[in-house]
Order: structure tokens, then sequence, then C-alpha cells
């Protein structure tokens, strides 16, 4: 669903800039290294570069050979060798390896090493210690801004999650923080913000202490936006039986994309709908042809043979990816799990849902997805009960490999998989009043203090703020009333809802047990000399920051609330996630 925003919807910033200065200052790092050299690119890099400086940019600029950093000795046989990589140690040892080999062999060659988004003290430790840091320069490409599309950014910092929520290293707040800067230099000051979560906490004292140190930079101008969140987490290649072809194809996905621009926001119950309607309108845009004379065909052919042509391109492939995950949605499997996810985010048939689990992971269907229901199973019921927790635990060892244990202890390190401590829930209540009846009474009063007090945070949440809509019938997906139609109208995901609360009261106030029983801070901050320069269209412009991910389910519900509210919304992201991903990141185990 293109939504179409309301005449007096606020316009998005142009985000080109960003790009533009990206490949600035790339090319500035290049020449630093004049005359002919190769460029060796870490894998996930590759795709980024694209966006921002193409192969022939970076021929222009003397780049000879392009490689991919990988585990083999190198076959480059030029005098100067360029290294853009992430700040990883792995990197390091690759790096050393190389150069030490040359050593060895008595060949002299120039070497740059580019960290993006920037270099740590670590990487620079382990060049001293393998004996090469006097052998190569380095730099920082501080790339940590990519337009994704017209509204969203990601930083493409995918690493964030596990390295800080469950590693508890700060090492990329910094890398936010600059972020956040480099925005609001660009884009004027952000009079109000508010935030929830430590993370979030951080990286704006650093970004404040940044806008400090340089206040002349953003005195006196404009905001072009007029809120900022920032929230703690707590493109697509099209294959054969898509493209109707022995071939994959790589499309890019975003509002250049007309016809994906138009289904991107819609629940996936409408697109194959939409597109057949699509479908028969372009086909009688083709037939118009049959009565046309020769000047109305000649026009025809140099104004809109070529538009129709692209856009029957794009359509067949919306069509056959449609087909391909519509095999997949129809199938008993994919129902039978929407039921269970179902179920469990309303609390019935858990003790059904549970034994759907089980048989997941006896089928071994995917360890992944076995995962992530054991995972949604703990958060909606505040920790599975010990017994479920060693049953469960020990059928997925079983079924998947023993190679998997240490995933068990990342996931309750995080909080996405814990078990419940025995008689963690037992209150004061309970035993004042066991003093009262006899023994057996008191029995019977313990286990139904037992199982009312095992309602979860999740359960009190979402009653708090009605993250399961109640709806008399069934919900028109067609005619969404609210955000809850991203999920088939069973859930409002909890971020875009505080954060349409926040907005309506243009405070925290009134969240307190909110804020509370997610076991996080929250801070607010109004600058009222921003907020008077501010007009009332930028006062309608929030950027969201989502430290840890975001998922495009978020990204679809808050641009509804926009078009509801006559907000326009922008998102940056540390990446673009989803459950998988997620799961993949807690897992020692690599597919």
């Amino acid at each position: 669903m293109a939504f179409p925003h309301r005449p007096d919807a606020p316009e998005l910033p142009d985000f080109s800039m960003l790009k533009r200065l990206a490949r600035d200052q790339l090319i500035y790092l290049l020449e630093q290294l004049p005359g002919k050299k190769d460029l060796f690119i870490e894998a996930d890099l590759m795709s980024p570069l694209d966006r921002i400086a193409n192969v022939s940019i970076l021929k222009q600029h003397e780049v000879d050979k392009l490689y991919k950093v990988e585990n083999k000795p190198a076959l480059s046989s030029n005098e100067q060798l360029c290294f853009l990589v992430r700040p990883r140690i792995k990197n390091m040892r690759y790096i050393a390896s190389l150069v030490n080999a040359d050593k060895l062999a008595g060949r002299t060659r120039k070497y740059k090493v580019i960290f993006s988004p920037q270099k740590f003290y670590a990487c620079e430790m382990v060049l001293e210690e393998e004996g090469i840091y006097g052998d190569v320069s380095c730099d920082e490409w501080a790339f940590s801004l990519l337009p994704l599309d017209v509204d969203l950014l990601s930083m493409e910092l995918p690493e964030f999650f596990r390295d800080y929520f469950l590693e508890g290293d700060q090492r990329w707040i910094n890398t936010v923080a600059q972020a956040l800067h480099l925005l609001s230099t660009l884009y004027g000051p952000f009079p109000n913000c508010y935030g929830i979560g430590r993370c979030a906490k951080m990286a704006y004292e650093l970004w404040r202490n940044l806008e400090e140190e340089e206040d002349g930079e953003t005195k006196g101008r404009r905001p072009e936006i007029g809120h900022i969140f920032l929230l703690d987490r707590g493109s697509v290649d099209f294959g054969p039986e898509v493209t109707s072809s022995d071939k994959s194809l790589k499309v890019l996905l975003n509002a250049e994309d007309k016809v994906f621009n138009e289904i991107r926001n819609e629940h996936f119950s409408n697109v194959f709908g939409f597109l057949s309607q699509k479908a028969r309108n372009l086909q009688a845009q083709y037939d118009r042809r049959r009565g046309m004379d020769i000047k109305q065909m000649k026009n025809f052919v140099s104004q809109e043979l070529k538009g129709l042509k692209q856009e029957h391109r794009l359509l067949s492939l919306h069509i056959g990816a449609c087909e391909s995950i519509m095999k997949k949605k129809t199938k008993q499997d994919f129902q039978e799990l929407i039921k269970t996810e179902h179920a469990l985010l309303e609390g019935f048939n858990i003790r059904e849902s549970t034994s759907y689990i089980e048989e997941h992971i006896d089928r071994q269907v995917s360890p992944i997805e076995s995962l992530r229901l054991m995972c949604l199973l703990s958060i909606t019921e505040n920790g599975l009960i010990p017994k479920d927790y060693r049953s469960l635990k020990t059928q997925y060892l079983q079924s998947y490999g023993p190679e998997h244990l240490l995933t068990f202890s990342n996931l309750r390190r995080a909080g996405l998989l814990t078990e419940q401590a025995p008689g963690d829930t037992l209150t004061a209540v309970e035993s004042k009043v066991s003093k009262l009846v006899t023994d057996k009474a008191a029995g019977k009063i313990t286990d139904a203090f037992s199982s009312l007090a095992k309602r979860s945070n999740f359960r009190a949440i979402s009653k708090k703020l009605n993250l399961i809509p109640r709806v008399d019938g069934e919900y028109d997906l067609k005619v969404p009333r609210d955000m809850a139609y991203v999920f088939g109208g069973a859930y409002v995901p909890l971020s875009c809802r505080i954060i349409e609360q926040v907005l309506e009261r243009r405070s925290w106030q009134g969240l307190d047990e909110v804020v509370r029983l997610l076991n996080c801070s929250d801070f607010a901050f109004t600058d009222m000399t921003k907020e008077d320069k501010a007009s009332s269209e930028s006062l309608r412009l929030i950027l969201v920051v989502f430290l840890g991910g975001c998922t495009f389910s978020e990204i679809s519900a808050l641009r509804f609330l926009g078009r509801e509210k006559g907000y326009r919304f922008i998102f940056l992201t540390t990446a673009v996630t989803n459950s998988a991903r997620l799961m993949e990141a807690m897992s020692e185990v690599k597919a």
C-alpha cells in the first residue's frame, strides 16, 4: 500500500547528500594511494559499496582489480594493495598473512587499510603483534548512513545486536552518536528527543557531548526534523523460481520500483489481487495500439512503450515472487505455525502450543524456526517452567545436535529463552494467607497464587498498551483500522505503540508502569529555543532510531500511523532485521 499521505503531511529531507558525502570521502581515501591499485573488499561491504560507488567510479580512480576478502592466498600482482574492511580481528590476521608472505618472498609493496565505519585500537594492536604495523597505512571511511529508501537509513551493522545485547560490547555506540551528529549537522537540530533503554541513553549522552563540542554548527538553524526517538531493541535476490529462468536476479526494492512502492505496506493477503488488477490494466494499455493510426502509434512508441515495458518487467518479477511465497503460505505447516504464534500471543492453549513446538523439533523442520518458537513461548510466558525448559532443550539438542548447547546459554543471557526459577512466583501475601488455613487448603492457595503470579510482563504490557486488539468478527485487512494489520490484526508491534503513546502525550507521562514492566529507563529532552524555531511542518517529521535492528513490519506499521495522524517517519537502524536473523545472531552454530 503506497499510503497516500494527507495533503498537509511534511516533505521528507533529501538523503542523497549522504551518498555523495560517503562517495567523496571514499574517493579521497583511494587517492591517498596514487597510481594503480587492487582493492580487497570484505563481503558484507560489497552491497553497500555498490550503492555508493559502483565499479566504473572505482576504475576512474585507478582501482585495477577487485577481490573479495577471504581465507585464501591473494593472486594480485599489483604493487599497491588497498583493503576495505570492517574493524574485525580476523581481517587483521588475513592482511598480516598477505604482508608477511610478501616479506618472506622478498617482495615490497604498498599496503593501505581502510576501516569502515571506524578503526578500533584492538585492530591496530593485532597489526603490531603480527609485526606489520609499520608496513601498512590505516584510515577510516566514516560511512555509517546508507539510504535504503526515501525514508529508511541503515548503519549496516548487523553485529550490533549480538555485540551489545549479548556480549555487552559498547564499541558501536560511538558510531551511532557520530551518525546522529552528522544528521543534525546536515538537517538542523532536533528540538524534541525521547528514548528508552540503557543503550539509547548512552548513545544520546555521547551524541549530546559531540553537539556541545561543535555548538556553532547548528546554532540558529531551523530544525527540519521535529522529534527523535531512540529505542533499544531489547536487498533481495530473486531466484530462478521467481524469474522463470535458470538465473537469479538481484533487485533493489525501494520507492523507485513503482510496483513495489504500491504493495510494500500491504498485508500479503491483498498483494496478489492488487498485482492481478495491475496486470489487467497494463494489458488494456497495450491493447490500445490496435486502433491507432501511424501518428498515434509513433507517439505511443516514443512516449509510453518504454515505461510500459519497464512496468511489465517489474510486474512479472513481483508476481513470480508472490507465487513463490503463496506456495509456502498455503501449506498446512504454515497455517499451523501462524495459529500457534497467535495462541502464544494471546495466552491460549499453551499446552497445545508446547506440543506443536515439540513436534516441530522432532520433525527437524528448521533449527532457527524451532528456536524462534521456543523464545516466543518463553517471552510470552515470562520464562518456561523448569520441566518444559529441560524437556524442550533436551529434545532440541538430540534433534539438531549438541553443538547448539552454547546457543541456549546465549539466549538465556539475552533474556530471550529463560527458565522460571523454582518458587520465584510465591508472594508475601501467599505466605501470610497460608498461616491462617490448614496445610491442605494452603497448598491449593499456593497453586492459585503461583499460577496468578506467572502472568508475564508481556501479558501486563500487552494489556496496558492494547497490543492485541479485540475485534468483533473478522479483521478486514483490505481496510486496516490500526497498526495490528501488519500481523493480520493479531498484534501491534510494541515499539510502534510506545512511539504512538509518547507522541500523543508529548512526554513519558502516564507510561511509568509500562517503563517499569519493560525494566528499562526512559528519558526525554526538549530544547525550547530550538522548538520555537521549528515550523509546524518539521514538528510532524519524526526520526526513529532503532539500536539493534528494526523489522519491515515495524516500518510499515509506523508508515500507517503517519498516514492516520499526519506524521512522516524517517527510520535509522543499525540494520534491517527479522526474527530469523535475530536467532542467527544468538546462535553459535553458523549455517
